[in-house]
Protein backbone atom coordinates (compact mmCIF):
# COMPACT_ATOMS: atom_id res chain seq x y z
CA UNK A 1 0.00 0.00 0.00
CA UNK A 2 1.58 3.35 -1.01
CA UNK A 3 2.40 5.70 1.86
CA UNK A 4 1.78 9.44 2.04
CA UNK A 5 5.16 11.11 2.61
CA UNK A 6 5.35 14.85 3.24
CA UNK A 7 8.81 16.37 2.79
CA UNK A 8 8.97 19.78 4.48
CA UNK A 9 12.20 21.62 3.67
CA UNK A 10 13.73 24.58 5.51
CA UNK A 11 12.93 28.00 4.01
CA UNK A 12 16.07 29.98 3.07
CA UNK A 13 16.26 33.69 3.77
CA UNK A 14 16.10 35.44 0.40
CA UNK A 15 19.02 37.77 1.13
CA UNK A 16 21.84 35.98 -0.70
CA UNK A 17 22.66 33.04 -2.95
CA UNK A 18 22.52 29.41 -1.88
CA UNK A 19 25.80 27.86 -0.80
CA UNK A 20 27.05 24.31 -0.27
CA UNK A 21 26.01 24.41 3.38
CA UNK A 22 22.38 24.94 2.35
CA UNK A 23 22.55 21.89 0.08
CA UNK A 24 24.26 19.74 2.71
CA UNK A 25 22.02 20.85 5.55
CA UNK A 26 18.55 20.41 4.09
CA UNK A 27 17.88 20.71 0.36
CA UNK A 28 19.86 17.83 -1.12
CA UNK A 29 18.94 15.34 1.66
CA UNK A 30 15.27 16.22 1.15
CA UNK A 31 15.51 15.79 -2.61
CA UNK A 32 17.24 12.41 -2.38
CA UNK A 33 14.65 11.22 0.13
CA UNK A 34 11.73 12.49 -1.98
CA UNK A 35 13.09 10.97 -5.21
CA UNK A 36 13.54 7.60 -3.50
CA UNK A 37 9.97 7.57 -2.21
CA UNK A 38 8.64 8.55 -5.62
CA UNK A 39 10.50 5.57 -7.10
CA UNK A 40 8.88 3.39 -4.42
CA UNK A 41 5.48 4.54 -5.67
CA UNK A 42 4.62 6.52 -2.54
CA UNK A 43 2.56 9.71 -2.60
CA UNK A 44 5.14 12.42 -2.03
CA UNK A 45 4.49 16.11 -1.44
CA UNK A 46 7.72 18.12 -1.13
CA UNK A 47 7.36 21.84 -0.42
CA UNK A 48 9.41 24.83 0.62
CA UNK A 49 10.00 28.39 -0.44
CA UNK A 50 11.91 31.60 0.07
CA UNK A 51 11.57 33.29 3.45
CA UNK A 52 10.68 36.80 2.31
CA UNK A 53 10.18 38.49 5.69
CA UNK A 54 13.23 37.74 7.77
CA UNK A 55 15.22 40.72 9.01
CA UNK A 56 18.27 39.48 7.03
CA UNK A 57 16.32 40.71 3.99
CA UNK A 58 15.71 44.17 5.46
CA UNK A 59 19.33 44.38 6.61
CA UNK A 60 20.48 43.67 3.06
CA UNK A 61 17.92 46.10 1.64
CA UNK A 62 19.12 48.89 3.94
CA UNK A 63 22.72 48.22 2.94
CA UNK A 64 21.89 48.44 -0.78
CA UNK A 65 19.42 51.31 -0.49
CA UNK A 66 16.52 49.36 -2.02
CA UNK A 67 13.22 47.98 -0.75
CA UNK A 68 12.98 44.57 0.94
CA UNK A 69 10.76 43.42 -1.92
CA UNK A 70 13.49 44.13 -4.46
CA UNK A 71 15.95 42.03 -2.44
CA UNK A 72 13.70 39.05 -1.81
CA UNK A 73 12.33 38.89 -5.37
CA UNK A 74 15.87 39.04 -6.78
CA UNK A 75 17.14 36.16 -4.68
CA UNK A 76 13.91 34.20 -4.93
CA UNK A 77 14.38 34.11 -8.69
CA UNK A 78 18.01 33.01 -8.24
CA UNK A 79 16.85 30.28 -5.82
CA UNK A 80 14.43 28.99 -8.44
CA UNK A 81 17.07 28.86 -11.16
CA UNK A 82 19.81 27.39 -8.96
CA UNK A 83 17.64 24.62 -7.52
CA UNK A 84 16.33 23.72 -10.95
CA UNK A 85 19.92 23.41 -12.20
CA UNK A 86 21.00 21.22 -9.28
CA UNK A 87 17.80 19.15 -9.54
CA UNK A 88 15.94 19.84 -6.27
CA UNK A 89 12.52 18.48 -7.20
CA UNK A 90 9.96 20.38 -5.13
CA UNK A 91 6.32 19.83 -5.86
CA UNK A 92 6.18 23.52 -5.01
CA UNK A 93 8.89 26.01 -4.05
CA UNK A 94 7.03 29.27 -3.38
CA UNK A 95 7.65 32.15 -0.94
CA UNK A 96 6.13 33.66 2.20
CA UNK A 97 4.86 36.86 0.61
CA UNK A 98 1.99 35.24 -1.27
CA UNK A 99 -1.62 36.14 -0.53
CA UNK A 100 -2.18 32.53 0.46
CA UNK A 101 0.60 32.56 3.05
CA UNK A 102 -0.56 35.89 4.50
CA UNK A 103 -4.16 34.69 4.75
CA UNK A 104 -3.38 31.32 6.37
CA UNK A 105 -0.86 32.88 8.78
CA UNK A 106 -3.48 35.39 9.90
CA UNK A 107 -6.05 32.58 10.29
CA UNK A 108 -3.58 30.74 12.51
CA UNK A 109 -2.89 33.88 14.56
CA UNK A 110 -6.60 34.43 15.20
CA UNK A 111 -7.22 30.75 16.02
CA UNK A 112 -4.43 30.78 18.62
CA UNK A 113 -5.65 34.12 19.99
CA UNK A 114 -9.30 33.06 20.29
CA UNK A 115 -8.33 29.79 22.00
CA UNK A 116 -6.25 31.59 24.63
CA UNK A 117 -2.76 30.64 23.47
CA UNK A 118 -1.64 34.23 22.82
CA UNK A 119 -1.31 36.93 25.45
CA UNK A 120 -0.19 40.57 25.52
CA UNK A 121 2.81 41.71 27.47
CA UNK A 122 4.92 44.85 27.72
CA UNK A 123 8.40 44.10 26.49
CA UNK A 124 11.70 45.89 27.03
CA UNK A 125 13.54 46.15 23.70
CA UNK A 126 16.55 47.95 22.32
CA UNK A 127 15.73 51.26 20.67
CA UNK A 128 17.93 53.35 18.39
CA UNK A 129 17.61 57.02 19.26
CA UNK A 130 19.57 57.90 16.12
CA UNK A 131 17.18 56.02 13.84
CA UNK A 132 14.12 56.55 16.06
CA UNK A 133 12.96 52.95 15.88
CA UNK A 134 13.07 49.71 17.79
CA UNK A 135 15.86 47.51 16.53
CA UNK A 136 14.84 44.05 15.30
CA UNK A 137 17.10 41.32 16.65
CA UNK A 138 19.12 41.04 13.44
CA UNK A 139 19.92 44.76 13.68
CA UNK A 140 21.76 44.21 16.95
CA UNK A 141 25.19 42.69 17.49
CA UNK A 142 27.21 42.16 20.63
CA UNK A 143 29.09 39.64 22.74
CA UNK A 144 27.41 36.31 23.41
CA UNK A 145 26.82 35.87 27.16
CA UNK A 146 27.29 32.11 26.83
CA UNK A 147 30.46 31.64 24.77
CA UNK A 148 31.92 35.15 24.56
CA UNK A 149 31.76 35.43 20.76
CA UNK A 150 31.89 39.17 20.03
CA UNK A 151 29.78 39.12 16.84
CA UNK A 152 26.68 37.35 18.14
CA UNK A 153 23.35 38.43 16.68
CA UNK A 154 20.40 39.62 18.71
CA UNK A 155 18.51 36.37 18.07
CA UNK A 156 21.22 33.72 17.94
CA UNK A 157 24.94 33.16 18.33
CA UNK A 158 26.49 31.75 15.18
CA UNK A 159 29.44 30.47 17.19
CA UNK A 160 27.73 28.30 19.82
CA UNK A 161 24.24 28.11 18.28
CA UNK A 162 22.45 29.40 21.37
CA UNK A 163 19.14 31.23 20.90
CA UNK A 164 19.44 34.66 22.46
CA UNK A 165 17.47 37.72 23.51
CA UNK A 166 19.05 40.94 22.26
CA UNK A 167 18.93 42.31 25.82
CA UNK A 168 21.23 39.49 26.94
CA UNK A 169 24.04 40.62 24.64
CA UNK A 170 27.06 42.18 26.30
CA UNK A 171 27.92 45.60 24.87
CA UNK A 172 25.12 45.62 22.26
CA UNK A 173 25.48 47.89 19.24
CA UNK A 174 23.36 48.80 16.23
CA UNK A 175 24.35 46.88 13.15
CA UNK A 176 23.35 49.90 11.05
CA UNK A 177 25.55 52.63 12.52
CA UNK A 178 27.40 51.05 15.46
CA UNK A 179 25.65 53.28 18.00
CA UNK A 180 24.69 52.02 21.44
CA UNK A 181 20.92 51.48 21.71
CA UNK A 182 18.80 52.23 24.78
CA UNK A 183 16.08 50.13 26.39
CA UNK A 184 12.44 51.14 25.87
CA UNK A 185 9.08 49.49 26.45
CA UNK A 186 6.65 48.31 23.77
CA UNK A 187 3.65 45.95 23.82
CA UNK A 188 3.58 42.66 21.91
CA UNK A 189 1.72 39.39 21.64
CA UNK A 190 3.39 36.30 23.07
CA UNK A 191 2.88 32.62 22.24
CA UNK A 192 2.21 30.65 25.43
CA UNK A 193 4.51 27.69 24.81
CA UNK A 194 4.25 26.55 28.43
CA UNK A 195 0.59 25.72 27.81
CA UNK A 196 1.74 22.91 25.52
CA UNK A 197 4.38 21.45 27.84
CA UNK A 198 2.46 18.29 28.74
CA UNK A 199 1.45 17.59 25.15
CA UNK A 200 4.99 18.23 23.91
CA UNK A 201 6.40 15.88 26.56
CA UNK A 202 3.96 13.21 25.41
CA UNK A 203 4.82 13.84 21.75
CA UNK A 204 8.58 13.56 22.36
CA UNK A 205 8.09 10.53 24.59
CA UNK A 206 6.42 8.56 21.80
CA UNK A 207 8.52 5.92 20.07
CA UNK A 208 11.29 7.98 18.53
CA UNK A 209 13.84 5.28 17.72
CA UNK A 210 14.02 6.63 14.17
CA UNK A 211 15.06 10.11 15.39
CA UNK A 212 18.70 11.12 15.45
CA UNK A 213 20.14 11.26 18.96
CA UNK A 214 21.17 14.90 18.78
CA UNK A 215 17.70 15.99 17.66
CA UNK A 216 15.89 14.08 20.39
CA UNK A 217 18.25 15.15 23.17
CA UNK A 218 18.13 18.84 22.24
CA UNK A 219 14.34 18.73 22.07
CA UNK A 220 13.82 16.91 25.34
CA UNK A 221 16.14 19.31 27.13
CA UNK A 222 14.39 22.38 25.74
CA UNK A 223 10.85 21.25 26.53
CA UNK A 224 11.62 21.31 30.26
CA UNK A 225 12.12 25.07 30.20
CA UNK A 226 9.33 26.53 28.08
CA UNK A 227 8.16 30.12 28.37
CA UNK A 228 6.26 32.58 26.24
CA UNK A 229 7.92 33.96 23.14
CA UNK A 230 6.99 37.23 21.40
CA UNK A 231 5.33 36.67 18.04
CA UNK A 232 4.93 40.30 16.97
CA UNK A 233 7.58 42.96 16.42
CA UNK A 234 7.98 46.63 15.63
CA UNK A 235 8.83 46.57 11.94
CA UNK A 236 7.19 47.62 8.68
CA UNK A 237 8.03 44.59 6.51
CA UNK A 238 6.12 41.37 7.06
CA UNK A 239 2.64 39.95 7.68
CA UNK A 240 0.18 42.36 9.23
CA UNK A 241 -1.46 41.62 12.56
CA UNK A 242 -5.22 41.19 11.81
CA UNK A 243 -6.32 43.38 14.73
CA UNK A 244 -7.37 47.00 14.99
CA UNK A 245 -4.72 49.16 16.60
CA UNK A 246 -1.85 46.87 15.61
CA UNK A 247 -1.27 48.28 12.13
CA UNK A 248 2.34 49.32 12.86
CA UNK A 249 3.46 45.82 13.93
CA UNK A 250 4.14 42.61 12.02
CA UNK A 251 4.37 38.89 12.78
CA UNK A 252 7.73 37.65 13.95
CA UNK A 253 9.36 35.63 11.19
CA UNK A 254 10.11 32.63 13.42
CA UNK A 255 6.39 32.36 14.12
CA UNK A 256 5.08 32.58 10.55
CA UNK A 257 7.87 31.06 8.40
CA UNK A 258 7.40 27.52 9.76
CA UNK A 259 3.74 27.80 8.79
CA UNK A 260 5.02 27.71 5.22
CA UNK A 261 5.01 23.92 5.22
CA UNK A 262 1.25 24.07 5.64
CA UNK A 263 0.59 27.16 3.54
CA UNK A 264 2.68 25.83 0.64
CA UNK A 265 0.75 22.56 0.78
CA UNK A 266 -2.50 24.49 0.55
CA UNK A 267 -1.14 26.59 -2.33
CA UNK A 268 -0.03 23.44 -4.16
CA UNK A 269 -3.50 21.91 -3.79
CA UNK A 270 -5.12 25.00 -5.30
CA UNK A 271 -2.55 25.03 -8.12
CA UNK A 272 -3.58 21.53 -9.24
CA UNK A 273 -7.29 22.35 -9.03
CA UNK A 274 -7.96 20.16 -5.95
CA UNK A 275 -8.26 22.61 -3.02
CA UNK A 276 -8.53 19.88 -0.36
CA UNK A 277 -5.75 17.63 -1.72
CA UNK A 278 -3.31 18.85 0.95
CA UNK A 279 -5.39 17.14 3.63
CA UNK A 280 -4.24 13.75 2.31
CA UNK A 281 -1.02 14.45 4.21
CA UNK A 282 -2.01 16.86 6.97
CA UNK A 283 -5.16 15.07 8.17
CA UNK A 284 -4.12 11.50 7.45
CA UNK A 285 -3.15 9.48 10.56
CA UNK A 286 -0.98 7.19 8.43
CA UNK A 287 0.94 9.99 6.69
CA UNK A 288 4.54 10.70 7.64
CA UNK A 289 5.77 14.29 7.76
CA UNK A 290 9.54 14.80 7.57
CA UNK A 291 11.15 18.18 8.35
CA UNK A 292 14.56 18.55 6.67
CA UNK A 293 16.52 21.31 8.41
CA UNK A 294 19.93 22.28 9.76
CA UNK A 295 20.82 21.76 13.40
CA UNK A 296 20.35 25.45 14.24
CA UNK A 297 16.61 25.07 13.61
CA UNK A 298 15.89 21.95 15.67
CA UNK A 299 13.95 23.70 18.44
CA UNK A 300 11.67 25.47 15.96
CA UNK A 301 10.64 22.16 14.36
CA UNK A 302 10.42 19.81 17.33
CA UNK A 303 8.86 22.19 19.86
CA UNK A 304 7.58 25.47 18.44
CA UNK A 305 6.04 24.22 15.17
CA UNK A 306 4.40 21.18 16.85
CA UNK A 307 3.00 23.54 19.50
CA UNK A 308 1.53 25.78 16.79
CA UNK A 309 -0.01 22.74 15.12
CA UNK A 310 -1.45 21.53 18.41
CA UNK A 311 -2.94 24.97 18.95
CA UNK A 312 -4.70 25.12 15.58
CA UNK A 313 -5.87 21.50 15.39
CA UNK A 314 -9.27 21.52 13.74
CA UNK A 315 -8.84 24.92 12.05
CA UNK A 316 -9.23 23.49 8.55
CA UNK A 317 -10.51 20.02 9.42
CA UNK A 318 -13.69 18.69 7.88
CA UNK A 319 -16.22 16.59 9.81
CA UNK A 320 -14.41 13.36 8.93
CA UNK A 321 -10.87 14.61 9.59
CA UNK A 322 -8.80 13.64 12.59
CA UNK A 323 -5.97 15.59 14.19
CA UNK A 324 -3.48 17.56 12.15
CA UNK A 325 -0.19 15.78 11.50
CA UNK A 326 2.85 16.51 13.66
CA UNK A 327 6.39 15.92 12.34
CA UNK A 328 7.11 12.19 12.14
CA UNK A 329 10.85 12.81 11.88
CA UNK A 330 13.17 15.82 11.93
CA UNK A 331 16.41 14.53 10.35
CA UNK A 332 18.46 17.65 11.09
CA UNK A 333 21.98 17.73 9.69
CA UNK A 334 24.98 19.35 11.33
CA UNK A 335 27.01 22.05 9.53
CA UNK A 336 29.33 21.78 6.54
CA UNK A 337 32.47 23.87 6.93
CA UNK A 338 34.64 25.05 4.04
CA UNK A 339 38.29 24.01 3.93
CA UNK A 340 38.36 23.66 7.71
CA UNK A 341 36.71 27.03 8.45
CA UNK A 342 33.14 28.03 9.26
CA UNK A 343 31.03 29.52 6.50
CA UNK A 344 31.09 33.33 6.47
CA UNK A 345 29.05 35.42 4.07
CA UNK A 346 30.74 38.65 5.15
CA UNK A 347 34.19 37.22 4.40
CA UNK A 348 32.88 35.35 1.32
CA UNK A 349 34.20 32.13 2.80
CA UNK A 350 31.71 29.93 0.99
CA UNK A 351 31.14 27.63 -1.95
CA UNK A 352 28.31 29.38 -3.76
CA UNK A 353 26.07 27.00 -5.69
CA UNK A 354 25.41 29.27 -8.72
CA UNK A 355 29.18 29.70 -9.13
CA UNK A 356 30.17 26.03 -8.97
CA UNK A 357 27.38 25.05 -11.36
CA UNK A 358 29.05 27.26 -13.95
CA UNK A 359 32.18 25.10 -13.69
CA UNK A 360 31.06 21.61 -12.65
CA UNK A 361 28.31 19.16 -13.52
CA UNK A 362 25.35 19.03 -11.12
CA UNK A 363 25.67 15.31 -10.38
CA UNK A 364 29.35 15.71 -9.50
CA UNK A 365 28.37 18.37 -6.96
CA UNK A 366 25.45 16.29 -5.66
CA UNK A 367 27.68 13.23 -5.27
CA UNK A 368 30.41 14.95 -3.32
CA UNK A 369 28.00 16.70 -0.96
CA UNK A 370 26.00 13.51 -0.37
CA UNK A 371 29.21 11.59 0.38
CA UNK A 372 30.09 14.35 2.86
CA UNK A 373 26.69 14.84 4.50
CA UNK A 374 27.08 16.09 8.10
CA UNK A 375 24.46 13.63 9.36
CA UNK A 376 26.00 12.99 12.79
CA UNK A 377 28.73 15.63 13.09
CA UNK A 378 30.04 18.66 11.21
CA UNK A 379 31.73 17.87 7.92
CA UNK A 380 34.06 19.78 5.63
CA UNK A 381 33.99 20.77 1.98
CA UNK A 382 37.50 20.13 0.70
CA UNK A 383 38.35 20.97 -2.90
CA UNK A 384 40.96 18.22 -2.87
CA UNK A 385 38.27 15.82 -1.66
CA UNK A 386 35.90 17.00 -4.39
CA UNK A 387 38.47 16.29 -7.11
CA UNK A 388 39.49 12.95 -5.60
CA UNK A 389 35.96 11.61 -5.21
CA UNK A 390 35.01 12.76 -8.70
CA UNK A 391 38.00 11.07 -10.31
CA UNK A 392 38.39 7.89 -8.26
CA UNK A 393 34.74 7.12 -7.54
CA UNK A 394 32.30 8.78 -9.93
CA UNK A 395 34.55 8.59 -12.97
CA UNK A 396 36.71 5.52 -12.34
CA UNK A 397 34.26 3.22 -10.56
CA UNK A 398 30.86 4.14 -12.02
CA UNK A 399 31.33 6.24 -15.16
CA UNK A 400 34.02 4.04 -16.66
CA UNK A 401 32.01 0.91 -15.86
CA UNK A 402 29.08 2.23 -17.88
CA UNK A 403 31.22 3.58 -20.69
CA UNK A 404 33.43 0.56 -21.33
CA UNK A 405 30.65 -2.03 -21.13
CA UNK A 406 28.28 -0.13 -23.41
CA UNK A 407 30.98 0.76 -25.92
CA UNK A 408 32.15 -2.86 -25.99
CA UNK A 409 28.57 -3.94 -26.67
CA UNK A 410 28.18 -1.41 -29.48
CA UNK A 411 31.44 -2.52 -31.07
CA UNK A 412 31.22 -6.29 -30.72
CA UNK A 413 27.48 -7.01 -30.49
CA UNK A 414 26.12 -4.33 -32.82
CA UNK A 415 24.73 -2.38 -29.87
CA UNK A 416 22.28 -5.15 -28.92
CA UNK A 417 22.08 -6.84 -25.52
CA UNK A 418 23.46 -10.34 -26.26
CA UNK A 419 21.65 -13.60 -25.48
CA UNK A 420 23.67 -15.19 -22.65
CA UNK A 421 22.27 -18.70 -22.78
CA UNK A 422 22.71 -20.40 -19.41
CA UNK A 423 24.38 -18.11 -16.89
CA UNK A 424 27.41 -19.22 -14.91
CA UNK A 425 27.54 -19.30 -11.12
CA UNK A 426 29.65 -16.13 -11.01
CA UNK A 427 27.05 -14.34 -13.17
CA UNK A 428 24.17 -15.34 -10.92
CA UNK A 429 26.12 -14.34 -7.83
CA UNK A 430 26.88 -10.78 -8.95
CA UNK A 431 23.32 -10.28 -10.20
CA UNK A 432 21.92 -11.45 -6.87
CA UNK A 433 24.31 -9.19 -5.00
CA UNK A 434 23.32 -6.09 -6.95
CA UNK A 435 19.60 -6.92 -6.93
CA UNK A 436 19.83 -7.37 -3.17
CA UNK A 437 20.91 -3.75 -2.97
CA UNK A 438 17.35 -2.58 -3.48
CA UNK A 439 16.34 -3.94 -0.08
CA UNK A 440 19.55 -3.02 1.76
CA UNK A 441 19.95 0.47 0.32
CA UNK A 442 16.21 1.09 0.48
CA UNK A 443 16.26 0.38 4.21
CA UNK A 444 19.04 2.93 4.68
CA UNK A 445 17.13 5.52 2.67
CA UNK A 446 13.96 4.85 4.65
CA UNK A 447 15.99 5.55 7.80
CA UNK A 448 17.38 8.77 6.25
CA UNK A 449 20.91 7.34 6.43
CA UNK A 450 21.65 8.82 3.04
CA UNK A 451 25.43 8.97 3.08
CA UNK A 452 25.61 5.31 4.05
CA UNK A 453 23.13 4.43 1.30
CA UNK A 454 25.26 6.15 -1.34
CA UNK A 455 28.43 4.51 0.02
CA UNK A 456 26.74 1.11 -0.28
CA UNK A 457 25.64 1.88 -3.85
CA UNK A 458 29.16 2.86 -4.92
CA UNK A 459 30.49 -0.30 -3.25
CA UNK A 460 28.17 -2.34 -5.49
CA UNK A 461 29.54 -0.56 -8.56
CA UNK A 462 33.04 -1.57 -7.44
CA UNK A 463 31.85 -5.16 -7.04
CA UNK A 464 30.67 -5.18 -10.64
CA UNK A 465 34.08 -3.86 -11.70
CA UNK A 466 35.65 -6.71 -9.74
CA UNK A 467 33.37 -9.19 -11.50
CA UNK A 468 34.57 -7.88 -14.87
CA UNK A 469 38.20 -8.24 -13.76
CA UNK A 470 37.54 -11.91 -13.00
CA UNK A 471 35.79 -12.48 -16.33
CA UNK A 472 38.35 -11.82 -19.12
CA UNK A 473 35.76 -10.54 -21.55
CA UNK A 474 38.12 -8.51 -23.76
CA UNK A 475 40.27 -11.58 -24.44
CA UNK A 476 37.37 -14.02 -24.64
CA UNK A 477 35.52 -12.17 -27.39
CA UNK A 478 37.93 -13.46 -30.05
CA UNK A 479 38.06 -17.08 -28.87
CA UNK A 480 34.69 -17.72 -27.22
CA UNK A 481 32.01 -15.24 -28.18
CA UNK A 482 29.37 -17.11 -26.16
CA UNK A 483 31.37 -16.70 -22.94
CA UNK A 484 31.88 -13.02 -23.64
CA UNK A 485 28.12 -12.66 -24.22
CA UNK A 486 27.39 -14.03 -20.74
CA UNK A 487 29.72 -11.48 -19.18
CA UNK A 488 28.41 -8.54 -21.17
CA UNK A 489 24.78 -9.49 -20.58
CA UNK A 490 25.40 -9.80 -16.84
CA UNK A 491 27.30 -6.50 -16.67
CA UNK A 492 24.55 -4.68 -18.58
CA UNK A 493 21.92 -6.08 -16.24
CA UNK A 494 23.96 -4.88 -13.24
CA UNK A 495 24.34 -1.42 -14.79
CA UNK A 496 20.59 -1.30 -15.32
CA UNK A 497 20.05 -2.03 -11.60
CA UNK A 498 22.75 0.41 -10.46
CA UNK A 499 21.23 3.14 -12.61
CA UNK A 500 18.13 3.06 -10.40
CA UNK A 501 20.06 2.69 -7.15
CA UNK A 502 22.06 5.80 -8.03
CA UNK A 503 19.03 7.69 -9.38
CA UNK A 504 17.95 9.54 -6.18
CA UNK A 505 21.51 10.83 -5.80
CA UNK A 506 22.48 11.29 -9.47
CA UNK A 507 19.24 12.02 -11.36
CA UNK A 508 20.81 13.64 -14.42
CA UNK A 509 23.36 10.96 -15.28
CA UNK A 510 21.02 8.14 -14.24
CA UNK A 511 18.56 9.40 -16.84
CA UNK A 512 21.34 9.36 -19.44
CA UNK A 513 22.28 5.76 -18.55
CA UNK A 514 18.59 4.87 -18.78
CA UNK A 515 18.54 6.21 -22.34
CA UNK A 516 21.88 4.62 -23.30
CA UNK A 517 20.41 1.26 -22.30
CA UNK A 518 17.72 1.75 -24.92
CA UNK A 519 14.82 2.83 -22.74
CA UNK A 520 12.43 5.67 -23.53
CA UNK A 521 10.72 8.00 -21.05
CA UNK A 522 11.95 9.69 -17.88
CA UNK A 523 12.85 8.10 -14.57
CA UNK A 524 11.55 11.18 -12.81
CA UNK A 525 9.12 13.91 -13.75
CA UNK A 526 9.81 17.38 -15.03
CA UNK A 527 10.69 20.57 -13.14
CA UNK A 528 9.53 23.96 -14.31
CA UNK A 529 9.51 27.57 -13.12
CA UNK A 530 5.86 28.55 -13.36
CA UNK A 531 3.85 31.71 -12.77
CA UNK A 532 0.91 31.75 -10.37
CA UNK A 533 -1.57 34.61 -10.53
CA UNK A 534 -3.15 35.93 -7.35
CA UNK A 535 -5.55 38.83 -7.14
CA UNK A 536 -2.82 41.39 -6.46
CA UNK A 537 0.17 40.13 -8.42
CA UNK A 538 1.84 37.17 -10.09
CA UNK A 539 4.60 35.18 -8.42
CA UNK A 540 6.94 32.51 -9.73
CA UNK A 541 7.48 29.09 -8.21
CA UNK A 542 9.45 25.94 -8.95
CA UNK A 543 7.16 22.95 -9.51
CA UNK A 544 7.55 19.24 -10.18
CA UNK A 545 5.28 17.12 -12.35
CA UNK A 546 5.77 13.39 -11.98
CA UNK A 547 2.93 12.28 -14.26
CA UNK A 548 5.38 11.20 -16.98
CA UNK A 549 7.83 9.44 -14.64
CA UNK A 550 8.37 5.72 -15.22
CA UNK A 551 11.09 4.94 -12.68
CA UNK A 552 10.50 2.28 -10.04
CA UNK A 553 12.59 1.15 -7.05
CA UNK A 554 13.04 -2.36 -8.39
CA UNK A 555 15.54 -4.33 -10.50
CA UNK A 556 15.67 -3.35 -14.15
CA UNK A 557 13.95 -5.25 -16.95
CA UNK A 558 16.79 -5.19 -19.50
CA UNK A 559 16.38 -8.20 -21.81
CA UNK A 560 18.45 -9.88 -24.50
CA UNK A 561 17.82 -8.29 -27.89
CA UNK A 562 17.28 -4.75 -26.58
CA UNK A 563 18.94 -2.13 -28.78
CA UNK A 564 21.30 0.23 -27.00
CA UNK A 565 22.17 3.83 -27.85
CA UNK A 566 25.68 5.13 -28.45
CA UNK A 567 27.02 6.21 -25.03
CA UNK A 568 29.01 9.27 -24.12
CA UNK A 569 31.19 9.80 -21.05
CA UNK A 570 29.08 10.42 -17.95
CA UNK A 571 31.66 12.37 -15.98
CA UNK A 572 34.65 14.62 -16.68
CA UNK A 573 38.08 14.09 -15.19
CA UNK A 574 39.05 17.03 -13.00
CA UNK A 575 42.67 18.15 -13.11
CA UNK A 576 44.49 18.60 -9.78
CA UNK A 577 45.24 22.24 -10.63
CA UNK A 578 41.66 23.23 -9.91
CA UNK A 579 42.20 22.65 -6.18
CA UNK A 580 44.43 25.69 -5.78
CA UNK A 581 42.36 27.67 -8.27
CA UNK A 582 39.23 27.12 -6.20
CA UNK A 583 40.96 27.75 -2.90
CA UNK A 584 42.20 31.06 -4.28
CA UNK A 585 38.58 32.08 -4.95
CA UNK A 586 37.64 31.69 -1.29
CA UNK A 587 37.47 35.02 0.47
CA UNK A 588 37.55 37.00 -2.78
CA UNK A 589 34.73 39.38 -3.81
CA UNK A 590 32.12 37.93 -6.16
CA UNK A 591 31.20 39.69 -9.36
CA UNK A 592 27.44 39.13 -9.55
CA UNK A 593 24.38 41.20 -10.25
CA UNK A 594 23.05 42.78 -7.07
CA UNK A 595 19.39 43.46 -6.23
CA UNK A 596 18.26 46.65 -7.88
CA UNK A 597 20.91 46.57 -10.60
CA UNK A 598 19.81 46.55 -14.22
CA UNK A 599 21.26 43.56 -16.03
Amino acid sequence: MPEHIHVSVAWPYANGDLHAGHLAGAYLPADIFARYHRLKGNHVLMVSGSDAHGTPITVEADKLGVSPRVVFEHYHRRFLETQQQIGISYDLFTHTDTENHHRVAQDIFLKLLNDGYLYRETQRLLYSEAEQRFLPDRYVEGTCPICGYDQARGDQCDNCGSLLDALDLINPRSKTDGSTPVVRETEHYFFDLAAFADRLHAYLAQEKGHWRDNVLKVSQNKVDDLHGRPITRDIEWGIRIPLEGWEDKRMYVWFEAVMGYLTASIEWAHSIGEPDAWKRWWYNPDAKVYNFIGKDNIEFHTIIWPAELMGIDGLYAGPDNGSIALPYDVPANEFMNIEGKQFSKSRNWAVWVPDILERYDPDAVRYYIAMTFPESRDSDWSWEGFVTRNNTELLAAWGNLVNRVLKFTVKHFDGVVPDPGDLREMDREILAQVEGGFARIGALLDAVRLREALTETMALAREVNGYLDRAPWFKVIKDDRAEAAKTIYTALRCIDHLKTLFAPFLPFTSQRVHEYLGYDGTLFGEQAIQSFTESERTHEALTYDGTRAIGRWEPGALAAGQKLREPEALFRKLEPEIVEEERARLGQPRQIEQPGQVS
